[in-house]
């Protein structure tokens, strides 16, 4: 059985491809302002590294902000199940997911059939998911692959207390000429986009295994931020900003079937 989940995201759209329950290809592309052709293209780039033609999918599913405008799709699923779905793919034992993209987060409690029990969003700001990263290592002058590293470097606590990115950003910049080293800056960036999400984490409540998800999964400073404000070991998929479409190929698997 070869089925497809498509995860139309806010920044990035991202295609996996299964047959029997393995992943064998991944496509990822900018979603732009039209996210049925960036949909096409996500899945004509997984298509092209599977081997595989159109007519090869017997079933794909859709997710994601998006998900209504992948015309292409033989269904949805919610974005919250298909984290769940992703989650438990790549490990089995979770029961604590949080899944943060670009615009937004999500904290979601399972239980041991992956089956939703709560769950608490926070797509009100983008100040708790990771276009505040983008945006303070601009203003820090830094890439925003390196900034999870850099925020490791400092041991130090300087608190960040705009809930917005425009004023986080003024208050970066403040900082900046007061000397603070960028490292410190950078822990408290990550500090605070994990505080706001362990916060979403206790209104769920907390039960082993947490999983990372999404793009943030991969910003190690947040990852080890999100470890001492639960004070639990994080598991980390090997591909967290692929995680949903996972879910959503396993859904097509199912609803196939």
């Amino acid at each position: 059985m070869i089925t497809a989940g498509i995860d139309a995201g806010n920044k990035f759209t991202k295609t996996i491809i299964m047959k029997d329950g393995k992943i064998i290809a991944r496509g990822l592309v900018y979603s732009g302002f039209d996210l049925k052709k960036s949909a096409q293209d996500a899945l004509a780039q997984a298509l092209n590294e599977a081997g595989l033609a159109l007519e090869d999918i017997q079933f794909s599913v859709a997710t994601g902000a998006g998900k209504l405008d992948v015309g292409s799709a033989d269904g949805t699923i919610s974005d919250v199940s298909a984290a769940v779905k992703g989650a438990t793919y790549f490990c089995p034992g979770a029961r604590t997911i949080v899944d943060v993209g670009a615009e937004g987060g999500k904290a979601i409690k399972a239980n041991d059939r992956a089956k939703v029990i709560d769950f608490a969003i926070n797509d009100k700001c983008a100040a708790g998911a990771g276009s505040f990263v983008e945006s303070m290592a601009r203003a820090l002058e830094i890439p925003v692959e390196q900034f999870g590293e850099l925020s490791l470097q400092s041991d130090k606590a300087v608190p960040m207390n705009a809930q917005c990115v425009v004023f986080a950003e003024t208050e970066v910049v403040s900082l900046i000429h007061a000397n603070v080293p960028k490292m410190d800056i950078a822990k408290a960036v990550n500090d605070a986009i994990a505080g706001r999400n362990v916060s979403m984490v206790r209104r769920v409540g907390m039960t082993k295994e947490l999983v990372l998800v999404g793009g943030m999964a991969r910003n190690v400073g947040y990852v080890r931020a999100m470890e001492e404000g639960l004070e639990v070991k994080a598991l980390i998929p090997e591909y967290p900003e692929f995680v949903s479409a996972v879910g959503a190929a396993v859904a097509a698997q199912e609803k196939f079937k």
